[in-house]
């Protein structure tokens, strides 16, 4: 379980804080999708729950988190990567080998697996994200798509507890966008992985997160089971953060008919409920 409890941080040498008394609390085997405008503290979070903050990223820190019983103040870097993996927004500095197999190797022999464990992890990881063709292949002839992929698979093979994603499909298009969500989604049901998505696609996010959390001006602005906080869609746009069109439609169709409409998360939920409204 990840247990937030009243956090506030401010980097160092800023007046501001990017995170203000967040208290926060998600279930082992979650899945949180985590949405807001830009600079509203969602990369800050993500650091926080991993222990980069304040490991790596020094200021003022104020409450506490901890990770499967882990204060991450407390606890080394080192140790809590063997609990949480993160996939940077910015895979560029995640990345540190030549090649793509080199890279997933690099961490699995780091955290000690055992070698002969190690060649099914790297086919299972590449796999999964689509990307065994590029095995062999030198990372600088890879595209932006490519790169983030090979990030998501280096983190995977290492099967952690919790899974910190931070915009990992900025890049990609939606065909490999849905591949990475419907990845992510398996590991989260069959294996009992711990899923924090930050992203920006807000329709596939909300089709695949059971819980979301809204950050705006570094505090939660409202948390709760995806289709609870999507039917305050009024109050989400005017944080900024634009609703699903499928949600915006069963919004309308309720004022417009009078009559409550469930909240639409997918294309097959909308499609049902306007053949109701048809001839």
């Amino acid at each position: 379980m990840i247990q937030i409890q009243d956090l506030s941080f401010t980097y160092k040498g800023e007046k501001t804080p990017a995170l203000q008394e967040i208290r926060l609390s998600v279930p082992d085997g979650g899945f949180l999708g985590v949405i807001g405008p830009a600079g509203a503290g969602k990369t800050t979070l993500a650091r926080a729950i991993t222990g980069m903050i304040p490991h790596h990223y020094p200021g003022e820190y104020y409450g506490s988190v901890t990770v499967n019983g882990l204060d991450t103040v407390e606890t080394s870097l080192n140790d809590l990567s063997r609990q949480v993996g993160m996939v940077f927004q910015d895979v560029e500095s995640q990345i540190i080998s030549p090649m793509v197999e080199d890279e997933l190797l690099y961490g699995l022999e780091n955290f000690g697996v055992p070698r002969e464990e190690i060649p099914a992890r790297i086919d299972e990881a590449l796999g999964k994200t689509g990307i065994l063709n590029l095995r062999d292949r030198s990372i600088a002839s890879l595209s932006g798509g490519q790169r983030q992929k090979v990030a998501i698979a280096s983190i995977i093979a290492l099967h952690p507890r919790v899974l910190v994603l931070d915009e990992p499909t900025g890049e990609l298009d939606p065909r490999s966008s849905r591949q990475v969500f419907s990845f992510l989604k398996e590991l989260n049901e069959e294996q009992g992985v711990t899923v924090i998505l930050i992203e920006q696609k807000i329709m596939l996010l909300c089709e695949f997160a059971r819980q979301l959390a809204v950050l705006s001006e570094g505090r939660i602005a409202r948390q709760g089971e995806t289709r609870e906080v999507l039917a305050h869609a009024e109050e989400l746009q005017a944080l900024g953060v634009n609703c699903p069109r499928v949600t915006t439609l069963s919004m309308l169709l309720t004022d417009r008919s009078g009559t409550p409409q469930p909240v639409c998360v997918n294309l097959e939920e909308a499609e049902q409920m306007v053949r109701r409204f048809l001839p």
